[in-house]
């Protein structure tokens, strides 16, 4: 085992193979460490997050090392039979890739069965392995920006089916029908880690769904809103984004989908706080102002995160500037908007009792890159209250940062660095600290897109096999320029990750506004953890 740093709560374990890390993973499943919050198996990798007030991280590490990894993993007797048109744009360049013909490569794809190994980059996403080893093909040099949900993909030895459109860099042969996620089954994704997996050739046929638990879906993954009985903030303009947010989707690796939740958690659990609800609680983050809400009935109200103006309007026409990081009390009819922040770039407002709005997989928080929870709050929508028990405590202080971001001054970010420093040249690995990055309009929840002078340079030219992600990360692309990962980015990911937002970091690194400049300052050379 090779122990590779990832941020002060993780790390990554690298394996000799795929075998091996499934090993790994199911005797850490079979005999829990304490402290180990969460474990996403890749094609050689395991990504360990913990929780540092537990365990520590030498305790782990020394824990895990004393693993076998002899035993082999039992494959489960769930048998899903997926049929696939082969028909897909680079059926036949893989073909010339392979040296073979287009009906060799579909006899030689749906003659072996798979298992699926992990998942991960999108709910229902599962890395299909155990094919035919001739079927051993590169990923794209140059990722498309759309594929159509039910293509049939390879990459290196493994198969896999998107479950919904997205970009991605896989050699697409075929489609499906069969849906590989669908909230409205009892477990939303069709191929489950062990499942065993067969295709099917439907070519010029119908592709049907070839068994009751690959039904099409029943119903949207967007939570529904319940009917106000009582007290509702009435939206009247959104902005540039608001969606519910709350603490994360947490424990659902297993289906591919990741955490999400408030970009700035501190702020999120300060609004909470002022209006006296859990700090967990769903509240409305707002992307760079521009919400206004009516109140209808009466409710108390508080704004956090971003250097907003908050501007009240009473029924009676009166209006009047309000502080954020405090409570405030609204009256029927009474509007409340907030402006264009002067620093940071999202606000949190929580509602006293909390929105009335339900869960999907546990959390109400809204992932725009996999789908997954409420619809975007849009002008017109009425937010519902749900009923506050007396006696509830509000108000009480909170103290606003003091240091947000702005486009002004540079924001400096402290990193630390790895699990894959060591592929890029130390040219590169100095570039990263000394050179200042632009936060690109390109980015979003998904990550901040950077843009610097110099790209950063890559030391081995390899291709990476996907490996589990964490918030806060600086992935590379082809480009040399870095994404760094917010609360939306991908639970895998297939290029090397160069270093980490350190922990402590990572609600300043969310409140960074478009324009801005940054800096990133590693906290100790890289190396083992």
């Amino acid at each position: 085992m090779r122990f590779l740093p990832v941020n002060l709560d993780a790390f990554l374990v690298e394996l000799d193979d795929l075998p091996q890390t499934l090993a790994l993973l199911a005797s850490l499943q079979a005999e829990p460490v304490a402290g180990i919050e969460e474990l996403v198996p890749a094609a050689r990798t395991l990504l360990v997050r913990y929780r540092p007030t537990k365990v520590s991280q030498a305790a782990l590490i020394e824990r895990i090392g004393t693993r076998s990894l002899a035993a082999q993993v039992e494959r489960e007797a769930t048998l899903i039979e997926i049929p696939v048109d082969y028909s897909g744009e680079d059926l036949d360049e893989v073909a010339q890739m392979l040296g073979i013909s287009r009906d060799e490569l579909i006899r030689r794809h749906t003659g072996s069965e798979y298992t699926v190994a992990f998942t991960g980059f999108a709910p229902g996403f599962a890395y299909l392995s155990g094919g035919d080893p001739s079927l051993d093909v590169p990923r794209r040099a140059t990722p498309r920006t759309r594929i159509p949900a039910g293509a049939v993909g390879l990459a290196g030895t493994f198969s896999g089916v998107y479950p919904q459109a997205s970009p991605g860099g896989w050699q697409i042969i075929g489609v499906t029908a069969t849906p590989m996620w669908d909230l409205g089954r009892e477990v939303p994704a069709l191929l489950q880690p062990g499942f065993r997996v067969r295709f099917v050739d439907s070519t010029g046929r119908p592709s049907l769904p070839s068994s009751p638990c690959s039904a099409p879906a029943r119903r949207p993954s967007a939570a529904p809103i319940a009917e106000p009985d009582g007290a509702a903030l009435e939206i009247r303009s959104t902005g540039l984004q608001a969606l519910f947010q709350d603490t994360g989707r947490h424990g659902q690796a297993r289906q591919g989908v990741s955490a999400s939740g408030a970009i700035d958690q501190g702020a999120l659990r300060a609004a909470n706080r002022l209006v006296g609800n859990a700090g967990d609680a769903a509240c409305v983050e707002i992307a760079y102002g521009g919400l206004q809400l009516v109140c209808r009935g009466e409710a108390v109200v508080a704004v956090t995160g971003a250097d907003a103006p908050i501007d009240i309007t009473c029924s009676g026409g009166a209006s009047w500037s309000a502080p954020g990081y405090h409570a405030i009390a609204l009256s029927d009819g009474d509007s409340l908007t907030i402006g264009a922040p002067r620093a940071g770039s999202r606000s949190y407002l929580a509602v006293r009792g909390g929105f009335a709005i339900a869960p999907v997989l546990g959390s109400c928080s809204t992932d725009t890159l996999a789908r997954v929870g409420p619809k975007p709050i849009a002008a017109g929508d009425v937010l519902p209250v749900r009923p506050v028990a007396r006696g509830a405590i509000v108000g009480l202080h909170e103290q606003p940062p003091a240091d947000l971001p702005t486009v002004q001054q540079p924001v400096t970010l402290d990193v630390v660095m790895g699990p894959r420093t060591d592929w890029f040249t130390p040219e590169a690995v100095a570039l990263l600290a000394s050179q200042v990055w632009k936060v690109t309009p390109q980015s979003n929840r998904v990550g901040l897109r950077l843009a610097g002078e110099q790209p950063l340079v890559r030391a081995n030219p390899a291709e990476l096999p996907s490996e589990g992600t964490v918030l806060g990360a600086l992935q590379v692309p082809p480009s040399g320029q870095p994404v760094l990962f917010l609360a939306d980015h991908p639970l895998t990911g297939g290029y090397p990750v160069i270093g980490a937002v350190a922990t402590y970091h990572l609600d300043r690194a969310g409140q960074i506004p478009i324009g801005a400049s940054v800096r990133f300052n590693p906290i100790h050379p890289f190396g083992t953890p």
